[in-house]
């Protein structure tokens, strides 16, 4: 699928993977609602740096894990782009606990947990789906995460989120078939500010990788981007980690 001219959501978008897909979409042509919870300020600052390169993009808030909210979303990105194509579902969060430390993982960590990285992931394939069908089809990309795939993690609900992620991703290939592919996106470690306080961790990581290096938003968001393009692939769940679950 040509990127150029196709309008695509990228949740939480502002920062760190999501802020990448949303300049290098936008790089390659393609309109992008940069989409934030909270984080304002960088979504603002990344549709200013689109802008300044030509491209086009607008900052929309909405919490995906609120149905309403999500659906809104929606229908302002058709009202203003006149349609959507495409999307990035990057919004998650996560709580960092010890995965032996089962007590601090109450139900309140679940339900956030749950509710973004799931449930908030459900609601934007739900929402944007009609209006990709009547474009013609298109495709969407969740993020999810090796933690889905070996139960390791910044906390136990996460690696459970993100695993549930990836059986979401092979159900709405089925239930969105023909017409729009999903797939999935599975990085290992990556430099983004969830690294924040924890530097030595990572550089002593590192050098374990059989690349020998932690991989960029940048490299997750060219991968993305191909994925997009990709129109013989759906259901899959590709993993991007610098060679860590060898």
């Amino acid at each position: 699928m040509e990127l150029r001219n196709k309008t695509a959501i990228v949740t939480g978008g502002g920062t760190g993977i999501g802020r990448a897909v949303s300049l290098l979409l936008a790089e390659r042509g393609a309109n992008v609602v940069v989409n934030y919870s909270r984080s304002q300020a960088e979504a603002e600052e990344t549709v200013q740096l689109i802008e300044s390169k030509g491209g086009q993009a607008i900052a929309l808030q909405a919490n995906v894990a609120k149905d309403e909210e999500v659906r809104a979303l929606a229908e302002a990105t058709a009202r203003h782009f006149g349609t959507i194509d495409m999307l990035v579902n990057n919004a998650s969060i996560t709580k960092h606990i010890s995965l032996e430390d089962l007590e601090s993982v109450t139900d309140d960590v679940w339900d956030d947990l749950l509710g973004v990285n799931v449930k908030g992931m459900f609601h934007c394939a739900r929402a944007v789906a009609p209006y990709i069908r009547r474009n013609g089809g298109g495709a969407i990309v969740n993020i999810g995460s090796i933690a889905g795939q070996n139960g390791l993690g910044s906390s136990l609900p996460y690696a459970v989120s993100k695993s549930a992620v990836h059986g979401l991703t092979k159900s709405l290939a089925r239930a969105l078939a023909p017409d729009i592919r999903v797939n999935c996106v599975a990085p290992g470690a990556v430099l983004t500010r969830w690294w924040a306080g924890r530097e030595e961790q990572m550089q002593r990581l590192a050098p374990r990788l059989l690349l020998k290096q932690i991989s960029t938003s940048e490299d997750i968001a060219s991968f993305v981007c191909a994925v997009l393009e990709q129109e013989a692939m759906t259901g899959q769940i590709i993993t991007v980690d610098s060679g860590q679950t060898l």
